[in-house]
């Protein structure tokens, strides 16, 4: 029996073919792995000395994947089979000299993952992916393949970043996005009539045009967004809507620019006569939770630059938010002046003498951040973001609002190994956005520079007037005519 490819497969191989490096983003039950499966037994039988390793989530799962492609050997007529010279659990050793391997991940696996083409089926699902990955590559990197492919599992993992860097052409992975609508079992294609047929002809029968309907009304909206349109979206029940997030990243920008060592994004320069905030979230400096701020236009509500970073110190922060803010038309800059909050507050405001730090009703510096306000700050910050008044651009800033959840103790927090320090400092700029500017007046200044009441006071050039020094005489020589 043929194997007749689907066109979205036959893509995948093509891929698989012409790139040393690919990165597959894929929905439920798109037979990608099987198709990974049988590209590999077809390398082991016809080229000589290969070396073909699997990685999958658990021993189960590498069984299952060892396990079709040996039924996939075993019904092969018998002039294509080569003899079979070591078979077990997780080895299949051919004549040709080419062997596949399948194998569990865990903490060590990429030391022994040595091979000519790497299979990473599921990687957004295994543990530890990052520290297999830094181990496998070396051994790839003077020749070797790799082809990982996954569902999406939320944000801010391995899968996640190398999948959007590849987007971004920051890395050496060929990204193939395969969707539900390419799937001639799940929508209807044209050429296809037979295998509709035989659908409607099974126990129970199963109607094409209703696939989409059905399926959707058997799981939440959530579940069908991951697991059918591969959206990224958060693990647990993320702080912010779920669209609204997704609105989100659909909307973000590469930066115009990077500064400070790529720790600091920038998407606009200041522009004359506009009025910037900063939210600061402070950190120590070692390699632990991040320090960030962000700088938003007060009038657009549009996030200009984000700075981020686990290895600045609190001395050299507060160098960066003096210049920084000083850039930005000097920025009102909101922070923290909860525990080390104090320190960055002393080298900006006594040592460096920043002029422009918030100052809260009783004349003290900062914000106290207390279990009851940091739950009203949140809430602004949701507001902003749910009524558009915050635009944020950055890919960075969106990864962590997927990872902010509400518990099940009801707290506002980050998922377990994940931060919140973006969040924090933005939610600083939402409490600039809704509780200090609104109550001083900010008047609307548009793109040139212009207020309305400039605009209407703008002198009116008339015809026949000449200056002269700066007195205006009028022209009347067609009197004299």
């Amino acid at each position: 029996m043929p194997f007749k490819l689907y066109p979205f497969q036959k893509m995948i191989v093509d891929c698989l073919e012409n790139n040393r490096f690919n990165i597959l983003r894929k929905f439920r039950q798109a037979g990608c792995t099987t198709i990974s499966a049988s590209y590999a037994l077809w390398m082991a039988i016809f080229q000589e000395h290969k070396t073909i390793v699997f990685l999958s989530v658990g021993d189960t799962e590498s069984t299952e994947i060892l396990d079709r492609i040996k039924i996939m050997f075993d019904e092969l007529p018998a002039f294509l089979q080569p003899t079979i010279l070591q078979e077990n659990m997780h080895n299949l050793k051919l004549s040709t000299g080419s062997v596949i391997k399948s194998r569990p991940s865990g903490k060590q696996s990429g030391r022994s993952l040595a091979g000519s083409f790497l299979f990473i089926d599921e990687a957004a699902f295994i543990e530890h992916i990052e520290s297999i990955w830094a181990a496998v590559y070396p051994i790839i990197s003077t020749g070797g393949r790799a082809f990982v492919l996954s569902t999406v599992n939320g944000v801010g993992n391995w899968y996640y970043d190398t999948w959007y860097r590849s987007i971004e052409g920051a890395n050496s992975f060929n990204p193939i996005q395969i969707n539900w609508q390419d799937h001639p079992e799940y929508t209807r294609i044209e050429g296809y009539d037979h295998l509709y047929e035989a659908m409607e002809q099974r126990e129970p029968p199963i109607n094409i045009d209703k696939w989409e309907e059905t399926t959707r009304s058997n799981m939440s909206h959530k579940k069908w967004l991951q697991e059918y349109e591969c959206e990224f979206l958060g693990t647990g029940e993320t702080y912010i809507e779920g669209t609204i997030l997704t609105n989100m990243d659909s909307r973000v920008k590469k930066p115009l620019y990077r500064t400070y060592n790529n720790r600091m994004y920038v998407w606009e320069d200041p522009q004359p006569s506009r009025q910037y905030i900063i939210g600061v979230d402070v950190s120590l400096g070692r390699e632990r939770d991040f320090s960030a701020f962000h700088v938003l236009d007060a009038y657009s509500g549009e996030q200009v630059a984000e700075y981020y970073s686990n290895t600045t110190p609190i001395n050299e922060l507060a160098e960066v938010l003096n210049v920084v803010g000083q850039r930005y038309n000097l920025a009102v800059i909101f922070l923290e002046r909860n525990t080390i909050g104090h320190n960055l507050i002393d080298h900006l405001f006594e040592r460096l003498q920043y002029e422009n730090l918030y100052f809260d009703d009783k004349r003290n510096v900062g914000i106290q951040v207390t279990t009851k306000n940091r739950e009203e700050i949140l809430a602004m910050m949701e507001e902003c973001l749910r009524l558009n008044k915050i635009k944020i651009n950055s890919k960075r800033t969106v990864g962590e609002l997927n990872t902010f959840i509400v518990s099940l103790a009801g707290k506002a927090q980050a998922e377990k190994s994940k931060h919140d320090d973006l969040v924090t400092s933005l939610a600083l700029c939402a409490f600039g956005m809704t509780t200090y500017l609104e109550t001083i007046p900010v008047s609307f200044i548009d793109r040139h520079g212009k207020t309305p009441t400039e605009k209407l006071l703008a002198p009116v050039r008339l015809k026949n007037l000449k200056s002269y020094g700066g007195t205006v005489e009028e022209d009347i020589s067609w009197l004299l005519k």
